[in-house]
């Protein structure tokens, strides 16, 4: 029988850093703990697209569906103000000087207009702008020393 082909991507780097003792017994009884890492590192980038799938093609019937749905949805309110902000579909498609701004929404955080934004404290860990009455939640989900 012949044998596979090998899918798996040749890893050329070795990447080390200090954790608490707890969290380093958590990850020395898992089965493949440098995969558990690299899928934990990677989700924190993005999440994968609910129309291709990860694959970055999306099939002609769900583009022509969805196109007219996206174009219609390019608006969303300041968290703070209510304000429309219009969303970029890129950190690219921003001016530089909101790209800030945009990353903590992209990337999953508040998103606040212009002139809000610089009223809400940032975190001292993260940077990001975060409602005081929102602080211990946003340390729950952000921040894995919480």
């Amino acid at each position: 029988m012949p044998r596979k082909a090998s899918t798996k991507t040749t890893k050329s780097e070795i990447v080390a850093f200090k954790v608490e003792e707890q969290l380093a017994k958590f990850l020395n009884n898992l089965p493949n703990k440098s995969d558990f890492i690299r899928k934990a590192i990677l989700a924190q980038f993005g999440m994968t697209c609910p129309l291709c799938t990860g694959t970055g093609v999306v099939a002609r019937g769900l583009h022509d569906h969805f196109k007219p749905v996206i174009a219609a949805h390019t608006k969303r309110a300041c968290e703070k103000c209510k304000t429309l902000v219009e969303l970029p579909m890129t950190l690219e498609g921003a001016a530089a000087g909101e790209r800030k701004r945009y990353e903590q929404f992209l990337h999953g955080g508040h998103l606040y207009c212009a002139k809000c934004y610089p009223t809400v404290p940032a975190c001292d860990d993260c940077g990001w702008h975060v409602p005081m009455e929102r602080v211990a939640e946003h340390f729950k989900q952000v921040h894995t020393h919480a």
